[in-house]
């Protein structure tokens, strides 16, 4: 007996442990081990008892243990599918090359101590073993006779398949197990169908569907003991079903499958825990070792497992050799064509290549198994055409995905396209043309997808399959009404933004003259005005639902819901910009100045001393205070198609949940007393200008002062009458005065002449400082023999107030001087 290599995988070393003296050959990894219990001989291992108690721990475990079996074809993934659900280390497959990897049946514990012995059984249909299905039913008993939970793990597409599922190798060994150990029915085995590869759009309760009912049909067909004529599947089996995506294309959904369906295991709380009382086998676990044993001798025993006929075994033997000869060519057909369809590609020749290589390889299957046993031949070329549809439908599937997500991407640009074009064409007349049409345009697109779509899917028949591709062409036109709807949606969201902008337009005019000139009809006004944009919007909308073919119902209410609540939002957006703050302090002044500063008729007023320019403007004030209150909140009693109370529009008029009552508040009241306050300041700042305007008026030169001026000046008149010279400069000044105060230049020209005066008065005083400076050392050499003279005549007694003279004049020169430096 050769040894089972162990890989060493996650770090967790393995080694080949050889049997010795015929016994069965072990590995380890890490602290749990693995033991063939089987080997390929048909030979019971003496060392299961030994494992139970030292090296798998459960010998004491009592009845509190579970036993899983796997069951299905070789190099499905059985032991993959193990090792991910009970973190057991069954040999897989090498990548590089399809060969046996389990030989016999093997056994583990599961790890993270699940009381769990996990049993991996040598997959079906084995090239190794060839027509040799004898270790094939026995093993298949035994997994069934022992595990209280038998996965039964196959592919997705051996779904509906007869062979191909070991649909006929399941109901031999439900029958043998009907026999032998089914008259007690003191409990059931749950049959856990793990469908691989699961890439298709069938969901899986479909496959789940098929296989119910083939298991139905295998019950019913079954030769069942006397007294058990009228027992029902579900008497002995439950059923139960999973799928998991693909390993290589999809591992990250695979993984988080396999980890899903491993809390069935593992986790007691879950709905979907699958060890349940009824399947418990009522065996100790340390008097199981016996119990296996007793099994597979009573297996071994069995006459009902024989092989057949000598006859019928010839005529399945060449029926095998012929089918795999004849599949050679048919592959090799089909082999440039996979790499292609892999990628994507659309492979036009392929149904006529596909035609072609299957009826050649019916042909030669029939000329040379015809001569055989004739069940057997039936039996042989159904199986045969089997794999050979099974292969084409495969291939020709991954076709049509590719068509189908080919024709999608088509779908969905070009009706971008065209729906751009048509908006372009209708923007530019004005209006939507039938021919521009929602419907009439996605419609003609449709029509060139699904007539592409159905001839890729026509030139894939093949007459005698028993595979079609309804559920594609019906998974076409499921894609292609969700990419309608999409496509509708955002057609009538462009309608709507469209409808939306011609309504603010519309408002915007309106809100403008009506805010500009307010008054007590201001608001019924714009609310007019929000009526009328919100029909024609909802008439051009249901034009425009008309043309998109949009559902009655509810969906084209919702959709007038939003076309009204954009009207309104549109609206209280233009309501809020035309009443900013500095909009809202222009509105109060232009009406304060048109009340203060303008009498009825328009005209400018000319305040005059009589005027009771207080009283006015108190009242032209309160007029525009009042505008405030006005301005601050919309009032909406006007309209004629808004409901009454506003709060009840939201689900009626509006969407749900859309508060207009919220909306209506434009200036909120600590917003409304800044205001106050602001236009309060600049309406004082007009009234002290009209103040200033009448106490100008007022400050006039009474009359006879000038009749005084006129008697008191008439020489200095008369002289400037008759003398040229003061006649011209006289005309001058008045000419200058004149242009100045038509002008208004006065502030200019006496700013001009102040700062002239001050350039002329810093020259001056320059000019006395430098002369004084001049002619002080000058008078000082003048003054000093006057001084010796004075001290000579200090004697004379009636000399002494010159003296006194002669000091008071140099203190009074040195102060002069000293002021003109200063």
């Amino acid at each position: 007996m050769s040894s089972q290599q162990v890989p060493d995988m996650g770090g967790r070393g393995g080694r080949a442990v050889p049997g010795t003296n015929g016994s069965p050959e072990t590995g380890t990894h890490g602290s749990l081990t693995r033991l063939q219990v089987v080997d390929d001989e048909q030979r019971f291992s003496d060392e299961l008892s030994d494992y139970m108690q030292r090296r798998w721990s459960l010998a004491d475990a009592g009845f509190d243990y579970n036993v899983v079996a796997v069951f299905g074809s070789q190099s499905t993934g059985k032991s993959t599918l193990l090792n991910r659900l009970f973190g057991t280390r069954f040999d897989v497959m090498h990548e590089g090359r399809r060969q046996q990897t389990t030989r016999g049946i093997w056994a583990d514990r599961g790890t993270d101590a699940m009381p769990v012995l996990i049993m991996d059984v040598e997959g079906t249909d084995g090239r190794e073993r060839g027509e040799n299905q004898d270790f094939e039913r026995k093993s298949a008993l035994f997994s069934l006779a022992v595990g209280e939970v038998l996965l039964v793990n196959m592919w997705e597409t051996m779904v509906g398949l007869y062979n191909g599922a070991n649909m006929g190798l399941l109901k031999t060994v439900m029958e043998v197990n009907l026999q032998l150990f089914g008259g007690g029915g003191e409990s059931k085995t749950l049959l856990y169908f793990v469908i691989r590869d699961h890439v298709s759009p069938t969901p899986l309760d479909s496959l789940a569907a098929t296989l119910r009912t083939d298991m139905e049909r295998i019950w019913a067909g079954l030769n069942k003991p006397s007294g058990l004529e009228g027992a029902q599947l579900g008497d002995y089996f439950d059923l139960k079903f999973a799928s998991l995506p693909h390993k290589q294309l999809q591992p990250e959904n695979f993984e988080q499958a396999a980890l899903a369906l491993r809390a069935q295991f593992v986790d007691k709380a879950s709905d979907g825990y699958v060890f349940q009382a009824a399947y418990k086998r009522r065996v100790p676990a340390d008097g199981f070792p016996r119990y296996a044993e007793a099994v597979w001798e009573k297996v071994v025993s069995n006459k009902d497992l024989d092989l057949p006929t000598q006859q019928e075994l010839l005529a399945q033997y060449r029926c095998d050799e012929i089918a795999a000869a004849a599949l050679e060519p048919f592959r090799a057909a089909l082999e440039p064509l996979r790499p292609r369809v892999r990628e994507g590609e659309i492979a036009g020749e392929l149904g006529d290549v596909a035609r072609a290589a299957r009826s050649q390889a019916l042909a030669a299957f029939d000329e040379q198994a015809a001569r055989y046993h004739a069940d057997v031949y039936r039996k042989k070329r159904a199986s045969f055409a089997q794999t050979l549809d099974g292969e084409l439908h495969s291939l020709a599937l991954n076709q049509v995905k590719n068509a189908l997500a080919l024709g999608a991407e088509r779908f969905a640009r070009e009706s971008h396209a065209a729906l751009d074009a048509a908006a372009a064409r209708a923007e530019l007349a004005g209006s939507v043309a039938d021919e521009d049409s929602f419907s009439a345009v996605v419609g003609g697109v449709r029509a060139r997808t699904s007539a592409w779509f159905g001839g890729i899917v026509d030139s894939l028949a093949i007459a005698g399959a028993e595979w079609t591709l309804a559920a594609e062409v019906r998974q076409l036109d499921a894609t292609l009404d969700a990419a309608t709807a999409k496509l509708r949606d955002a057609e009538m969201q462009r309608a709507l933004e469209q409808l939306r902008r011609d309504a603010r337009d519309a408002l915007g005019e309106v809100i403008g003259d009506r805010l500009n000139n307010p008054g007590d009809d201001m608001w019924a006004g714009v609310m007019q005005g929000f009526d009328a944009a919100a029909a024609q919007a909802e008439a051009q909308l249901q034009r425009r639902m008309d043309l998109a073919e949009v559902a009655a119902g509810d969906a084209r209410e919702q959709l007038r819901r939003r076309v009204r609540r954009g009207v309104w939002e549109d609206m209280v957006a233009a309501l809020k910009e035309e009443l900013a703050d500095q909009m809202v302090l222009l509105k109060l002044r232009s009406a304060l100045e048109d009340r203060f500063r303008y009498d009825a008729a328009g005209l400018p007023r000319v305040w005059k001393p009589a005027d009771d320019i207080d009283a006015q403007f108190a009242r032209a004030r309160a007029a525009a205070q009042a505008l405030l209150p006005l301005f601050s909140r919309i009032d909406a009693s006007a309209s004629r198609v808004l409901p009454a109370p506003l709060a009840s529009a939201a689900g009626a008029f509006f969407p749900q949940g859309f508060d207009a009552e919220k909306t209506l508040t434009l200036v909120t009241p600590a917003r409304a007393r800044e205001l106050g306050k602001r236009f309060a300041r600049e309406a004082d700042a007009l009234y002290l200008e009209a103040k200033r305007a009448m106490v100008a008026t007022q400050n006039r030169v009474p009359a006879w002062v000038l009749a005084l001026l006129v008697v008191l000046g008439w020489n200095e008149a008369m002289a400037i009458l008759f003398n040229p010279l003061y006649l011209v400069l006289t005309a001058l000044l008045v000419g200058s005065a004149f242009v100045l105060h038509s002008l208004r230049l006065w502030g200019p020209a006496l700013r001009a002449v102040s700062g002239l005066a001050s350039v002329a008065n810093d020259h001056v005083h320059e000019l006395l400082v430098e002369a004084v400076n001049r002619t002080e050392p000058a008078r000082a050499a003048r003054r000093e023999p006057r001084a010796a003279d004075d001290i000579e005549l200090e004697a004379l007694g009636d000399e002494s107030p010159v003296l006194s003279a002669s000091g008071e004049e140099r203190s009074s020169a040195s102060s002069s001087k000293s002021q003109l430096h200063a």
